[in-house]
């Protein structure tokens, strides 16, 4: 058996060479001998083999370090069943990087564009659902030239640059370097004679009258996707959707965090003290709401049920109501008297959270 080469001497290096230096030499030697350049020739493609055994080794620092001490004996700890080997691929990547990558040829068929359009609802509608008509502008296929961009009667013709690739390939070397055409942006295609009505866009404005369906529950801020109602496509591609912001104007009395409603609920004085029966505003009319004696201000009762409905339907939410026990003001002289009479009759025990509070501040004095 033939004893093997000194892989310096296979790349042509010096043994103190660089990194760098035995990498550019196993650059110039493979794209030289590579097979796909010289198909049929057996020693090129030995050689080749012999190239890449000796890079495999010799980019590697361990490798490298094995080699110059034992040599071709020191690398049986390194032998793996895969030999090791680089592809073509594997060659040129770090080096030439996508330059000699194939660029997609444009594809004709293409999607619209989407649209955005904005509606306000008011808020009983955002709890139970609307139905609304909106107005807007869109892209829509000339019906003139069927969305060619060509006049009627005539056809879109071949890229004279291109041939109708849609590319123009240069020769260097073995390599095929392609590019966009510049002529007719990659479609291959060019219009002699252009559409009077779209000017050979192949699309016209037009205004686009739609009923949309706003679902229950809906909240300020949500958006609503409607699929296929953007722009139309360009040559017999898809439309692209249209996506509806809702805004929901703030109600006078009801507040929503979430699924949950929340109100604010004025008290008489009196009501508060004696307690009493009201009617609490709900979103589905009235509902009876019992006040106990002595409710304090910010009490908040639970109606269950009575909140907003989940978008994607299940249980509503809850209403939640706070008290606020209202201050009299612009009294009588009567009144003024009744209040002074109370007042005088109140006792420590008549305002328990006065005397807590009063208790505490001495502590802490």
């Amino acid at each position: 058996m033939a004893s093997k080469r000194d892989y310096y001497e296979i790349l042509g290096v010096e043994r103190e060479a660089s990194a760098d230096e035995i990498k550019k030499a196993y650059r110039k030697l493979a794209l030289k001998h590579h097979p796909d350049k010289n198909q049929g020739d057996g020693d090129s493609e030995e050689k080749f083999k012999e190239i890449n055994e000796a890079y495999s080794v010799l980019c590697d620092e361990e490798k490298r370090a094995a080699y110059d001490r034992f040599g071709h004996e020191g690398m049986g700890a390194f032998a793996s069943g895969g030999g090791g080997g680089f592809g073509f691929s594997d060659i040129f990547s770090d080096f030439f990087g996508d330059i000699f990558s194939q660029p997609n040829k444009k594809t004709r068929r293409r999607k619209g564009e989407d649209l955005r359009y904005g509606v306000r609802i008011k808020f009983e509608e955002s709890l139970f659902g609307v139905s609304k008509q909106i107005k807007y502008n869109r892209y829509e296929t000339c019906s003139s030239c069927e969305g060619t961009g060509a006049k009627k009667g005539t056809k879109r013709a071949a890229c004279p640059v291109c041939k109708g690739t849609g590319e123009i390939r240069q020769q260097q070397g073995f390599f095929s370097i392609s590019r966009t055409c510049y002529k007719c942006n990659g479609e291959g295609e060019i219009i002699e004679n252009p559409c009077p009505v779209c000017k050979g866009e192949g699309r016209v404005i037009k205004e686009r009258k739609l009923d949309i369906k706003i679902p229950a529950g809906i909240d300020d801020g949500n958006r609503l996707k409607v699929s296929g109602e953007g722009s139309s496509g360009l040559f017999g591609g898809p439309n692209g959707d249209l996506y509806v912001d809702i805004t929901v104007e703030p109600h006078s009395v009801f507040k929503r965090q979430g699924n949950d409603i929340y109100v604010s609920m004025p008290v008489s004085f009196s009501q508060a003290a004696l307690g009493c029966e009201i009617e609490a505003p709900t979103v589905d009319g009235k509902s009876t709401l019992k006040i106990l004696p002595g409710t304090q201000s910010g009490t908040q009762f639970t109606l269950r049920g009575k909140g907003a409905p989940r978008l994607n339907g299940g249980a509503r939410g809850n209403e939640y109501i706070s008290v606020v026990v209202e201050t009299p003001t612009n009294l009588t002289p009567k009144q003024k008297r009744l209040f002074e009479e109370l007042a005088a009759e109140n006792k420590e025990e008549t305002h328990p959270l006065k005397k807590s509070f009063m208790d505490k501040i001495k502590s802490f004095i």
